[in-house]
């Protein structure tokens, strides 16, 4: 009982501290988007705003360029070995497999290992497509297993002695059906920490993925030819909207395995509060229980859900009876990406 009551507790402090933050950003947003309306009655009202002029007739026959679209991020090589944890109806592991992003069309299908939590039974029940899928997948060589707990990784037979280079996990769910929204946060939380805790004994080893900071500065027609030549970098983007480039160099080194957790970045699940759970864990109770390992956020970005043609979320309860539910309506998918710290 003292372990599920502290354990308990630290989360629910957390939650606490992190409703205090959604409160704070959500007053802002709530002030910003009234000035704006107060702007917009002024003008409808034909008030004397003198807008700087300086600024419009400037450059006559000039449009002001827009700004490049943003690069869609895929944190995966042809090279890597690739471990999907709660796969649903497996759709995802297709498209890595089945005209898949151009970063992956060299991905040999033995690389890729696919899981459910589900019997191979239960999964055809709950999805319906889901045995045309794992029919093809196996066809193209790939690992399909049924019955992966998601926080037991290690102790699956089929996986022990392996590691891998991503461990993967979109749109995690304890599918407990909890109406109340602080337990059902807590029951998630705690399914993120065996994740983690599990996730972290097969990961590969190696030295902690590099990043930079990319030089802003203006390019010639001269530049291109020097930039092909340079080595290749994957723009990504911080959670503060920093832009940063992940490091690969010409002759790869074999770097840490990373987790990707794939998640609507909306409430009720940004009260998970998975950066802390990664970055500062709750600390055991009792000497039966292993502390969690601390992981280094490395990055985090919008998950494009059109890049990975055929993919399409399903939920964990299989496709619901009456409606499609609400929950995680507005806001954006978002994947955060962590490896393990050292020590």
């Amino acid at each position: 009982m003292g372990k599920g009551k502290n354990l308990k507790a630290a989360l629910q402090s957390q939650q606490s501290r992190f409703k205090a933050k959604e409160k704070l950003s959500h007053a802002a947003q709530v002030a910003e988007q009234r000035s704006h309306r107060n702007v917009k009655q002024q003008h409808s009202k034909g008030s004397s705003i003198n807008l700087p002029s300086n600024n419009l007739n400037k450059g006559k026959g000039k449009a002001t360029p827009a700004p490049p679209p943003r690069r869609t991020t895929v944190p995966f090589r042809s090279t890597d070995t690739i471990l999907l944890i709660g796969e649903g109806n497996f759709s995802f592991a297709r498209a890595l497999l089945c005209d898949p992003p151009a970063e992956l069309r060299d991905l040999p299908p033995r690389n890729l290992t696919a899981t459910a939590f589900d019997t191979e039974d239960e999964c055809y029940e709950k999805y319906a497509d889901a045995r045309e899928i794992v029919a093809y997948l196996r066809q193209r060589g790939a690992q399909i297993l049924f019955g992966v707990d998601g926080t037991k990784i290690e102790k699956t037979a089929s996986l022990k002695g392996r590691r891998w280079d991503h461990i993967v996990w979109n749109f995690p769910h304890a599918g407990k059906g909890i109406t109340d929204q602080d337990r059902n946060i807590l029951s998630n939380q705690v399914l993120i920490l065996g994740f983690l805790r599990s996730a972290a004994k097969v990961l590969s080893l190696g030295p902690v993925p590099s990043i930079t900071v990319p030089r802003k500065r203006k390019k010639s027609e001269d530049d291109e030819d020097d930039d092909a030549a340079e080595d290749e970098t994957t723009p990504v983007e911080t959670e503060e909207g920093e832009q940063f480039k992940f490091i690969t160099p010409k002759e790869a080194v074999k770097t840490r395995g990373t987790i990707l957790i794939t998640l609507r970045n909306v409430v009720p699940y940004t009260l998970w509060d998975v950066t802390r759970l990664a970055k500062k864990p709750p600390l055991p109770t009792t000497g039966s229980t292993p502390a969690n390992p601390r992981y280094t956020l490395l990055r985090s970005f919008a998950f494009d859900r059109s890049v990975y043609k055929g993919y399409e979320h399903r939920m964990t309860k299989g496709t619901r009876a009456h409606g499609t539910g609400r929950t995680g309506e507005g806001g954006e998918d978002r994947t955060w990406e962590f490896c393990l710290q050292d020590g």
